[in-house]
C-alpha cells in the first residue's frame, strides 16, 4: 500500500509564545509525505537533510495507540519539501501533520481499525513535536492552519479554537534572508516581557482584523528578538496589504495583491536573501 499526504506550512498573525495564544494562516508551500509499506522496519528520509527524529516519533505514537510493533508491520516514509527549514513557516507543523495523517490512514487500513479524526491527528502531531523539542508553545495555531488551511485563531495553552474561517486567497511574499533562526536559540521571558503589546495586537485578530494584527505582531517580535523590522515596514510602503515576521523568523511575510507584487519584490531586492511567491492556502492537509 502506499499513500501520499500533503501539508502547507502557516504564516503567522499573532505569534503565542508572549502570551499562549495565537494566530496563523494557511500558505501555499508544502511537505508531501510519501508512506508504503514494507516488509521491514521504520525507515524515515527527508529532501532537505533534516533530522529525522520528528518524524520516526510520529510513527511511535501512532503505532503506540494502535498497539502496532514495528517488528510485526513495516513503514517507509520520505518527505518532500517547498518549506525553507527553521524560517518561522510552520516546517515542523506540516511534517509531523502529514507524517501522522500518512501513517495512521496506512495503518487503519490494513489492520481494519477506526481511522483517527483531525483533532487526534493534530494533538498526535502536536505532541511528537514537543517531544522532538521543535516548539515552544505546542503551537496548535500552526498546528491547525497546516492541518485545515485557511485561518485559525487559537487558545493554544488549552488547545482550543477562538476562530477557524477560510481565508481571501491573496497571494503571498516571503522574504528569506541568508540566515537562519531557530525556536530553541529564543528567548520565552523576554518575549513575555512585552505580553501587553501582543495582548493588543491579538485583540485585533479577535476581531478579524488579521492584518493589522499582522503588521503589529510583526513590529514587536522584530523589536524582541533583533529582526529589522524595515523589511516589513518596506513591504508597507511598496503597497503590500499586510506585513511582518512571521513565527520566531527568520522570514518576513507580505500579504500583497495582484497590482503590488512587484513592487514589494523591487522593495525587498535590496535585502541579502530571496522572495518566494505562494498564496493563502485554504485547503490543508489532504491525501493525494
Amino acid at each position: 500500500m502506499k499513500i501520499t499526504v500533503r501539508s502547507p506550512g502557516s504564516a503567522t498573525i499573532i505569534n503565542a509564545i508572549a502570551t499562549g495564544f495565537g494566530s496563523a494562516f494557511g500558505i501555499g508551500l508544502d511537505i508531501k509525505c510519501v508512506a508504503k509499506t514494507t516488509d521491514g522496519s521504520i525507515t524515515c528520509s527527508n529532501d532537505v537533510g533534516a533530522d529525522n527524529s520528528l518524524m520516526e516519533l510520529c510513527v511511535k505514537k501512532v503505532f503506540d495507540h494502535y498497539d502496532i510493533y514495528e517488528n510485526e508491520f513495516g513503514i517507509d516514509l520520505k518527505t518532500q519539501s517547498s518549506l525553507p527549514m527553521a524560517s518561522g513557516l510552520s516546517s515542523s507543523s506540516a511534517s509531523s501533520n502529514a507524517v501522522v495523517k500518512a501513517v495512521s490512514s496506512i495503518v487503519s487500513e490494513e489492520f481494519n481499525l477506526k481511522p483517527l479524526d483531525d483533532l487526534e491527528i493534530i494533538n498526535m502531531a502536536i505532541d511528537a513535536s514537543l517531544d522532538a523539542g521543535v516548539t515552544i508553545t505546542g503551537s496548535f495555531d500552526d498546528a491547525t492552519a497546516s492541518y485545515f488551511g485557511g485561518v485559525v485563531v487559537t487558545d493554544n495553552k488549552n488547545r482550543k479554537f477562538i476562530i477557524k474561517e477560510k481565508m481571501e486567497e491573496h497571494p503571498i511574499l516571503v522574504y528569506m534572508p541568508n540566515f537562519y533562526s531557530k525556536s530553541g536559540d529564543t528567548n520565552p521571558e523576554r518575549m513575555k516581557l512585552l505580553s501587553p503589546l501582543v495582548e493588543t495586537a491579538f485583540s485585533f485578530a479577535k476581531q478579524k482584523d488579521y492584518f493589522k494584527a499582522i503588521n503589529l505582531n510583526g513590529l514587536i517580535y522584530s523589536a524582541t528578538l533583533g529582526f529589522d523590522s524595515t523589511i516589513a515596514v518596506d513591504a508597507l510602503q511598496a503597497g503590500a496589504i499586510a506585513s511582518g515576521l512571521s513565527g520566531t523568523g527568520s522570514s518576513f511575510v507580505a500579504v500583497v495583491s495582484e497590482d503590488s507584487i512587484d513592487d514589494v519584490k523591487e522593495y525587498w531586492s535590496k535585502y541579502e536573501g530571496n522572495v518566494i511567491e505562494t498564496k493563502v492556502d485554504n485547503e490543508g492537509c489532504v491525501l493525494l
